[in-house]
């Protein structure tokens, strides 16, 4: 499966051109990725790295205008969703996302990846997701579900790309986690858990919540 920087190269016009990253976190997301390769890219969060490609702010904050917004893994933790929706998309005509459609973690995907967990963890592995998810759950107890981020981000852009993806190999972090959860994806044993969406904005809209429809 090719990883996020492949996909947003994939969907992005050829550079230069203007691109910002919401959520680029404290390594940096995909903005050198992106620099180096021509475009002119800033990347926004509260803990952004110091740097002039990064700027320490909630996206809500940012004023201007981008030919592109790429948001990866963090779109189903935004509150209020409609209303940011709306400012990303005067931000930027297209937005290429990455997502987490934790609501998918059906009981088999649960046994799998815990699991798979003790399994590295008695190897001597240190998987950087959580030992359960049940116990995660209670911690995280506001999250989007996809069907809300998708259908709030239909009502804002047309659809170019949606992708359904495995997601929990990221977590576990062993060295044939991917390869075994795509197989189990692909027989039909538990749902892929991330996706991948591209959209245009609809410029001409007026935008509203579709959760208020």
């Amino acid at each position: 499966m090719p990883d996020f920087a492949t996909f947003v190269f994939e969907q992005l016009p050829p550079p230069p051109q203007r691109v910002i990253e919401i959520g680029c976190g404290w390594e940096g997301g995909l903005v050198e990725p992106l620099a180096a390769r021509g475009y002119d890219v800033l990347g926004v969060d509260p803990q952004a790295p110091e740097g002039e490609r990064f700027v320490r702010a909630e996206f809500q904050e940012m004023k201007g205008s981008w030919d592109a917004a790429v948001a990866g893994r963090m779109l189903h933790h935004v509150e209020p969703l409609g209303e940011s929706l709306d400012y990303l998309a005067s931000l930027a005509s297209l937005l290429v996302v990455d997502e987490f459609a934790w609501n998918r973690i059906d009981a088999a995907a649960q046994e799998w990846y815990e699991q798979q967990h003790r399994i590295l963890r008695a190897a001597g592995a240190d998987p950087i997701g959580p030992a359960t998810l049940d116990e995660w759950r209670e911690r995280h107890p506001d999250l989007h579900p996809d069907d809300v981020l998708l259908r709030e981000l239909r009502a804002r852009y047309d659809e170019r790309v949606f992708e359904r993806i495995p997601y929990m190999h990221r977590w576990l972090g062993g060295p044939s986690s991917e390869a075994l959860e795509q197989s189990l994806v692909d027989a039909g044993a538990f749902p892929a858990i991330g996706y991948r969406w591209a959209g245009s904005a609809r410029t001409s809209t007026t935008f509203s919540s579709a959760a208020s429809r």
